[in-house]
């Protein structure tokens, strides 16, 4: 499987000539490009950094082919027009999107402040092997190879990201949600998550558009 890192938290996943998308939002400005080049687009949560509402809206309606996979508070907008296309998911949902296998794991978004609602929040975890988290450390009840690890956010804390690496022990772990952080402020992060401190995995820093093969 090759994985393809977007700005922030979207990522690209493409095997054996299948491929899909996951959160293209706001803070990934060719979010349309992307969504484009696909036929299926999953999404973690309802927030604008992680999906672009008017450009999966404009694409849902110019195309027949496009599909997309979220839970609620995203799919209702456009479950009613668009029933075959848009699925509702939650936790334990398994379903296949563009020849892949995708499992659902979770249920909200991490907490940020007792006056902000938790929203509904889901991981998705593609063929047995790649974790999308969202926004939320929860550690799926299956085995995961390569886990996509968010670094920064108004709910995010490195102390409990090494827990949640710890916990699902994945071989390979990869930032993404990293748009708030600096240069600087990346490189602290990933000494922190290395194997010289606190994690035994490095964690891997893909820039915008680069790939690499699982």
């Amino acid at each position: 499987m090759k994985i393809t890192k977007h700005a922030h938290a979207c990522v690209e996943l493409d095997s054996d000539g299948c491929n899909l998308l996951i959160d293209p939002g706001t803070f990934t400005p060719n979010a349309a490009g992307l969504i484009a080049r696909t036929s299926a687009v999953l999404i973690t949560h309802d927030h604008a950094d992680h999906v672009d509402t008017p450009v999966l809206e404009a694409a849902l309606g110019s195309r027949t082919d496009l599909s997309v996979w979220g839970p609620a508070p995203v799919t209702e907008r456009w479950t009613g027009q668009y029933p075959d296309r848009v699925h509702t998911v939650r936790h334990g949902d398994t379903f296949t999107a563009n020849g892949l296998n995708v499992a659902v794991h979770g249920h909200k978004h991490a907490g940020i402040h007792p006056d902000i609602p938790q929203v509904a929040n889901v991981g998705y975890l593609v063929e047995g092997a790649v974790y999308h988290p969202g926004d939320a450390y929860h550690v799926p009840d299956a085995a995961v190879s390569t886990l996509l690890v968010p670094t920064s956010g108004p709910w995010t804390k490195l102390g409990e990201a090494v827990d949640y690496i710890r916990a699902v022990n994945p071989d390979t772990i990869i930032q993404i949600h990293e748009v708030m952080l600096s240069e600087a402020g990346q490189h602290s992060t990933a000494t922190l998550l290395s194997p010289s401190m606190l994690s035994k995995t490095a964690l891997i820093q893909l820039p915008a558009g680069e790939s690499m093969d699982l």
